[in-house]
């Protein structure tokens, strides 16, 4: 078995089995092919079947130079999976990975923004502002907003769509890892920002495949995810944050402001489509000082 056929089995096998989504196969296969990358580099023939533990040293060793502790760790863990497959599939009858240890890593916590630091970003939106006709400043206000209030993936936001929205009802179905759904609850004032959007957006000249896609370009093309963290990075620029800001620093900041207000840690994880609630208990540790202080208030033996 050649490395190329062996990936494209594996890919198949994530996409039909694991039912995971391209995102997550690509990353799955990111490290497979640095290995492959490092055995033409160095002219070593050599199939996945017969690969052994030495050479896998050798290039995790070779790799180590250049990437953290927490990189080698996600490395070490995806060849890992890789090579059960392949036990899983009778091609070999060893993971030549078994031996070897991951780097020890501290447990590393999200960063998360203040609610002053959100109402500073969204107020710093130019509600006003327009590119070629569209008004694009109603539109990043209501992007901040979703992502905020719902507490989504960039990947979630950039596929929401219209049908997906049940205001009505209070909620909006989303469509996360592995394709798998969910409803989240969607407060009465992300509605009224996305329905100011949405009078915008009917006025667009929207393509074909991005008809029912909600948030669009003023092309009427569906966004990327570069384009909302260059949305969130002149915002941050523009208060002046001194704290590094992506989208899923709005994701991390929802979790953390709801288990501050006392929201129970399995309703946390349902509205954010976490697999296993050991995801979610992260978030038990952002916040040291506001569970001190639960404990002072609450229990009756402070």
């Amino acid at each position: 078995m050649k490395w190329n056929q062996a990936i494209t089995d594996y890919k198949n096998y994530l996409k039909i089995e694991r039912g995971l989504s391209t995102n997550s196969i690509e990353n799955y296969c990111y490290d497979i092919k640095k290995l492959t990358s490092y055995l033409e580099n160095h002219t070593i023939s050599i199939s996945p079947i017969e690969i052994d533990n030495n050479t896998i040293k050798d290039f995790i060793y070779s790799v180590s130079k250049t990437i953290n502790p927490r990189s080698q760790a996600r490395l070490i863990s995806g060849l890992r999976n890789f090579f059960d497959y392949l036990i899983f599939e009778d091609y070999r009858e060893t993971n030549p990975l078994d031996l070897i240890e991951s780097p020890r890593i501290g447990r590393k916590l999200p960063d998360t923004l203040s609610i002053k630091d959100i109402d500073n970003l969204i107020n710093a939106i130019d509600l006003s502002y327009q590119y070629n006709g569209v008004n694009l400043g109603e539109r990043n206000r209501a992007i901040i907003e979703t992502l905020y209030s719902c507490g989504l993936r960039v990947s979630e936001l950039i596929n929401l769509k219209i049908s997906d929205l049940f205001f009505e009802e209070g909620f909006i179905k989303v469509t996360g890892k592995g394709d798998k759904q969910r409803f989240v609850p969607i407060g009465e004032s992300t509605q009224k920002f996305i329905n100011i959007w949405m009078s915008i957006r009917n006025h667009i000249d929207v393509q074909p495949e991005s008809k029912d896609i909600l948030f669009l370009n003023y092309k009427g093309k569906k966004l990327t995810r570069a384009m909302i963290f260059t949305v969130i990075k002149k915002l941050v620029a523009i208060v002046g944050l001194k704290k590094t800001v992506s989208p899923h620093t709005f994701r991390h900041s929802f979790a953390t402001h709801l288990l501050e207000n006392g929201a129970d840690l399995r309703a946390i994880q349902m509205m954010l489509g976490h697999e296993s609630i050991t995801t979610t208990e992260i978030y038990m540790h952002v916040d040291r000082s506001h569970l001190s202080e639960v404990l002072n208030k609450y229990h009756p033996r402070k």
